[in-house]
């Protein structure tokens, strides 16, 4: 084979061998590519940075140590993130004598061992606090546990002091301080709108917790709290008059298998006044492309309401299924599975591929939806009469 440019010019083979292959290891290669790990360097990226530390965070809720998350936009343009769970861990345990907290904040491999942390952890499991900490000019962290107050500091990655015990304490819980770095970054201005409507959006999926944002640049305070989770959430997305709510309050329901390796929430409502709305997330992710817990969700949502307008005779022997298309003209839903291992997909890696998540999302809405219908047949009976309504305005009555 000859070089393109020049057939008659042969290839020499030894201008590339190995020395021409460069191999980034650790910090340094979050550094010198940091889109592969945020997906951008951009407004996008810049927030992503919040949402990995806040993750690590839920993570504790999630585990049932932590139900209070504080995050402060710093007067200097900073973030600050703390939760009251019971701490990063500050022992050394391992041959280099790194403290477990300096480890998770500079080792991307590092993780805690099964069963002894967290059974699912929030989010796609990408960046980490070590990235957050490789593409920020400084970070500071603050650890409350063990009877004392525990300090470290970092410049873009790297230690600039060893982990330092203070006076004693009583907390406990773990507080993130860090500057991005306006070198990596193409902006290093943090929108309170857009960071404020995610955390939202977590405490919707993760109820009982709460979490607050406060803008120091000027302060402007806000709190997030939501004890009805995803029916909440569904309320927020369909602010409408009564008169145009099918049925209220929304629908929800929430289950986990026995071996605690999946847990499913949905919420749902109809409304006269949309189209619909359909979101689903995995690990608190959105998917924005879908996937298997969708694919169980609107395959068993078909099923159960055929299933009981024709018990209820709101449409007869004769007449033809209702689609897919007529049940959910109007509906809101919100569909939210936590898994022990994602699988993640798409060209965005926000499909999720797990086959078990479609068949434990059927079971759980073939039995809480159909036993809600029983439950409340003057709200089914409207739920149906909308729908069949929806069919006949498509021409199919």
């Amino acid at each position: 084979m000859t070089e393109s440019g020049n057939p008659s010019q042969p290839v020499n083979v030894n201008e590339y061998d190995a020395s021409h292959i460069q191999v980034l290891e650790g910090l340094e290669a979050v550094r010198r590519r940091p889109g592969m790990y945020l997906g951008s360097t951009g407004e996008r990226g810049l927030h992503q940075m919040v949402y990995q530390v806040v993750t690590y965070a839920i993570d504790e809720h999630l585990a049932g140590h932590a139900d209070a998350i504080d995050v402060t936009i710093t007067a200097d343009g900073g973030i600050r993130v703390a939760d009251n769970g019971r701490g990063l861990p500050v022992q050394a345990h391992d041959p280099t004598g790194k403290s477990a907290v300096e480890r998770q904040l500079t080792e991307l491999s590092f993780v805690p061992k099964p069963r002894t942390g967290y059974w699912v952890s929030g989010g796609i499991n990408g960046l980490g606090l070590c990235g957050v900490n490789a593409l920020s000019s400084r970070l500071t962290v603050e650890v409350h546990r063990d009877g004392h107050r525990w300090t470290q500091e970092y410049e873009k990655g790297i230690p600039i002091s060893a982990l330092t015990r203070h006076e004693e304490s009583s907390g406990h819980g773990t507080a993130i301080v860090f500057l991005p770095d306006a070198d990596i970054f193409e902006t290093t201005l943090w929108s309170f709108a857009t960071l404020s409507q995610r955390l939202q959006e977590l405490t919707f999926l993760n109820g009982g917790l709460a979490i607050s944002l406060t803008d120091e640049r000027p302060e402007r305070p806000v709190r997030h709290h939501h004890l009805d989770g995803l029916r909440a959430y569904v309320a927020h997305l369909n602010p409408y008059p009564p008169p145009s709510l099918v049925h209220s309050p929304a629908i929800g329901f929430t289950s986990e298998n026995e071996e605690q390796t999946i847990s499913v929430q949905v919420a749902m409502q109809w409304n006269t006044w949309s189209p619909g709305e359909f979101l689903s997330f995995a690990n608190s992710t959105r998917t924005h492309e879908g996937g298997a817990h969708e694919v169980g969700f609107r395959t068993a949502l078909t099923s159960v309401v055929n299933d009981y307008a024709r018990r209820r005779q709101q449409i007869s022997a004769d007449d033809q299924d209702l689609t897919a298309e007529d049940i959910q003209e109007g509906l809101t839903a919100v569909v939210s599975v936590k898994l022990a291992h994602p699988v993640f997909e798409g060209s965005t890696r926000t499909r999720l591929g797990n086959p078990d998540a479609d068949t434990y999302v059927q079971e759980v809405v073939r039995q809480h939806l159909a036993d809600w219908l029983d439950h409340h047949p003057n709200e089914a009976a409207a739920i149906i009469r909308h729908i069949v309504n929806a069919s006949t305005g498509r021409g199919k009555w």
